[in-house]
């Protein structure tokens, strides 16, 4: 790597907003394909782990990765 790639990343870390976005979508992407395939998901809800079915997973227009 050189100088220019490390001031990159370094402000990459310090803002955030480009790691947010692609955690957010690799979660959505996840979530997408168990529902397409019929898988549940686990979920943290009230201070537990809870299954939730594909039926009831619900998911936006936008989250589809065949975009």
């Amino acid at each position: 790597m050189n100088e220019t790639n490390d001031k990159r990343i370094g402000q990459i870390f310090v803002d955030g907003i480009s790691i947010d976005r692609a955690l957010n979508q690799a979660v959505q992407k996840a979530v997408w394909k168990h529902k397409v395939l019929g898988n549940p998901v686990a979920a943290w809800r009230d201070g537990k782990v809870v299954w939730i079915p594909p039926e009831e997973i619900s998911i936006s227009e936008d989250s589809s990765p065949l975009k």
